[in-house]
């Protein structure tokens, strides 16, 4: 699921990472293990590109993280990292907490979709003829014919009840469903722990 290969790291002339290598398969549960500021949160911060490495490859799934080509955002959706700190949002419940950011991606998601709808209708009003389906489609220039006007298939609504479904699906798991809507501060850390995984 995850390689990394030679991984490396420098803070200017401090080498952190010296040529790291690693291998863990799916389901497989890995401890980093090493006294303060020998470069295991710099490791873990790379592994989910929070920090540029200095050299080498993070595989994850096949897809090399560490090739600045590849969209890390997208990738970014299936790795979860918590924080020694949890990094809870203390001015929001929990069940804000765990919904913001699939909100958040959804709507941008939403968004492109509107903006792709809205391009495609502007399209069409300046080029009113339908897409020939007798002629070769070598032959055809897309740009001069009517374009399909994509749906936008999910409402701000329909987001966010899908989120707060599934945010209430992961507080079962843990056994926290009844801390849905209290704040963070009310929570003991063990607990802040399991809503920040």
């Amino acid at each position: 699921m995850i390689e990394v290969v030679d991984l490396k790291k420098n803070f200017g002339e401090t080498e952190v990472l010296k040529g790291v290598n690693l291998t863990i398969q799916a389901g497989e549960k890995i401890v980093i293990i090493g006294p303060s500021g020998c470069g295991k949160s710099t490791f873990l911060r790379c592994i989910n590109c929070m920090e540029d490495p200095t050299a080498g490859h993070i595989l994850f799934e096949g897809v090399d993280l560490a090739d600045m080509k590849v969209d890390i955002n997208v990738h970014r959706q299936h790795i979860g990292m918590v924080f020694q700190q949890f990094n809870l949002f203390n001015n929001k419940k929990i069940l804000d907490n765990i919904t913001l950011a699939p909100i958040y991606a959804a709507n941008r998601e939403r968004k492109r979709q509107q903006h792709a709808r809205l391009r495609a209708k502007v399209h069409n009003f300046f080029h009113r003829k339908p897409l020939p389906t007798d002629a070769p489609a070598e032959t055809i220039d897309p740009k001069k014919y009517k374009r399909d006007v994509p749906e936008v298939t999910r409402t701000k609504k329909q987001i966010k009840a899908e989120a707060e479904a599934y945010a209430y699906e992961l507080l079962e798991r843990i056994g926290l469903t009844d801390k849905a809507n209290v704040y963070p501060s009310t929570l003991s850390g063990g607990q802040k722990q399991r809503i920040a995984i």
